[in-house]
């Protein structure tokens, strides 16, 4: 696996977004504040997010809604969605 960065991500989130490349979205960051993190997909929807990433509002990022794991940069973080 590439070497990447990774903060509070379990071994099996890792292996599930290794293992499932097709399910990883694009979007961009909408809101940002601590320990939260809204996206707007780019194939249409949003999500709202709770993680320890800090992403600048209007910086692409891709989810793995599947792992709940979220891309920023070269860093993977663990990424819970918000259930409403």
């Amino acid at each position: 696996m590439p070497n990447r960065t990774r903060i509070d991500l379990l071994p099996i989130q890792e292996a599930v977004a290794a293992a499932s490349p097709r399910a990883w979205r694009d979007g961009i960051v909408t809101a940002s504040e601590p320990g939260s993190t809204t996206v707007a997909l780019l194939d249409g929807g949003a999500t709202v997010l709770t993680t320890r990433a800090t992403p600048a509002i209007g910086e692409p990022v891709a989810v793995h809604l599947v792992a709940e794991v979220v891309a920023l940069g070269g860093a993977w973080y663990a990424a819970r969605p918000v259930v409403a």
